[in-house]
């Protein structure tokens, strides 16, 4: 898979992967819409078996939400 070039993808990335293959990913300037898409990805995609969701703070370099929850504290969604 190779990157899509992209001028200023925006601060928040959110990434979909299973069995640790990227499958979705997208960017957002504002930390209430990338909840929310997280939320709805988590509802969405996070059924299959292998299914991982992260939402990303580039700015922070720090996961902000992971699905399923890693057990390392991070609120999923929260805020």
């Amino acid at each position: 898979m190779y990157p899509i070039p992209v001028a200023d993808p925006g601060r928040f990335h959110l990434i979909l992967t299973v069995d640790g293959e990227p499958r979705m990913h997208s960017w957002w300037d504002d930390e209430v819409t990338s909840r929310r898409k997280f939320r709805s990805w988590a509802d969405e995609y996070g059924s299959p078996v292998g299914a991982h969701i992260v939402l990303v703070d580039k700015e922070e370099g720090a996961a902000l939400a992971v699905w399923p929850d890693d057990g390392a504290g991070i609120v999923s969604g929260g805020s």
